[in-house]
């Protein structure tokens, strides 16, 4: 098994039954490791080398968050800004993400059908989260899946579970 690393952020938890299923099946296999950052980084204040160092030790990745106001929630995007170093891609430098599984999970309390381009925001959940995808992109990760969740806040216990025993397929596969 992959030791994997969820950089999760999620800035109203105790609001999403969905998240919390899938961050109990993190914490319960040892292969995971779960970095809350809403919960290390209360301050926003990211401590970069110490996660730049942290990325190193892992194979796979799964990044996991709400859309917040139609993109990646603040602290997720601040910890992309700190934390990933262009000096990565520097000739002689190692890259941690380089060739690494990358697995994006979202959720969204809007319906699939809003998030088109006839839809009602005109939008693909893809290019809300365009910035996670091109930083990954740039440091040669290979993004192997992104699983989106709609109507998250709406889901029953079952549907939740039937959500993630789907990513675990995908993350089996």
């Amino acid at each position: 098994m992959k030791k994997t690393l969820v950089v999760f952020a999620h800035p109203y938890l105790e609001h999403s039954n969905s998240n919390v299923e899938l961050i109990n099946f993190y914490v319960r296999h040892q292969h995971f490791t779960l970095r809350d950052l809403y919960e290390e980084y209360p301050d926003f204040h990211i401590a970069a080398f110490r996660e730049r160092k942290r990325l190193q030790q892992y194979d796979r990745f799964i990044f996991q968050f709400p859309i917040i106001w139609f993109g990646i929630p603040p602290l997720l995007k601040l910890w992309i800004d700190e934390v990933f170093d262009r000096n990565w891609i520097k000739e002689g430098e190692k890259n941690p993400l380089e060739s690494k599984e990358v697995y994006i999970v979202v959720t969204t309390g809007g319906k699939e059908r809003s998030f088109r381009k006839e839809g009602t925001y005109k939008y693909t959940i893809d290019e809300l989260i365009s910035g996670l995808i091109v930083s990954l992109n740039v440091f040669n990760a290979n993004i192997k899946d992104i699983t989106i969740v709609y109507e998250a806040n709406k889901l029953s216990k079952k549907e939740i579970i039937l959500q993630k025993k789907k990513f675990v397929e995908t993350l089996n596969q």
